[in-house]
């Protein structure tokens, strides 16, 4: 798959010095315009009920060990309380934890149909050097991987919920179905070094191998042919 847009302006990894924005859903979203972000989102029946409580009693297990209890009102602001670090690390040691079960193949897997696939592929590189630049993305199965650097402040969380609502409701249609296509939440993380932009990159590329699928079961986009930041 081929997209030959580029972004208007050069996006880099994430700047200490700089203003961060975070935003409080299920997950804590922090986001920077300028910087790339790693982002994931899901199809609502990616995950079983058995599967999404295993990975919340590996979390709640990480709390506890920390002094936080997650059946007590309040424990989002403790965790709230904690060092950047450790928010951090719980954040990506618990979206990683999704990550590995959504590899398994959990759910009706309708993005396996290409031409459902190719509705998320125009609406991701829709606005491609304009709002945003997408570096690479793969679409799999059950679950999307972006790697995107963001042009305004404030518009990580909107932009997600505008490629869901648009894909969503096209493929509702398509399919003759209603409700809920995309789990309401989006994983995400602002890209911190050139080192873990590249392990990012290399992630999105290897996603499909890892998974065991077929090349005519998901799409891959890699918009530069080498792996240090463009």
């Amino acid at each position: 798959f081929s997209h030959n847009s580029g972004p208007r302006m050069r996006y880099t990894v994430y700047d200490p010095h700089a203003e961060v924005d975070i935003t409080q859903g299920r997950l804590p979203h922090w986001e920077q315009a300028g910087s790339y972000h790693f982002i994931t989102f899901r199809t609502a029946d990616s995950l079983p009920r058995s599967v999404n409580a295993a990975c919340r009693d590996e979390r709640d297990r990480w709390l506890m060990s920390r002094g936080i209890d997650p059946t007590k009102t309040g424990w989002r602001d403790r965790l709230d309380a904690l060092p950047p670090a450790a928010r951090r690390a719980f954040a990506i040691r618990f979206a990683s934890a999704v990550q590995r079960r959504l590899d398994q193949g959990h759910g009706r897997c309708m993005l396996r149909r290409p031409d459902l696939r190719c509705i998320v592929e125009e609406a991701l590189l829709h606005f491609d050097g304009d709002r945003y630049g997408i570096d690479a993305f793969v679409v799999m199965p059950n679950h999307v991987h972006v790697l995107v650097g963001l042009s305004e402040r404030g518009s990580l969380v909107l932009q997600c919920r505008s490629w869901k609502r648009y894909t969503a409701t096209r493929i509702n249609a398509l399919l003759g179905r209603r409700g809920e296509f995309w789990q309401t939440e989006s994983w995400d993380r602002v890209i911190r070094s050139p080192e873990s932009f590249v392990r990012t990159r290399r992630y999105i590329a290897a996603n499909p191998r890892r998974a065991g699928l077929k090349p005519e079961e998901y799409t891959l986009f890699l918009k530069h042919a080498d792996e240090a930041l463009p």
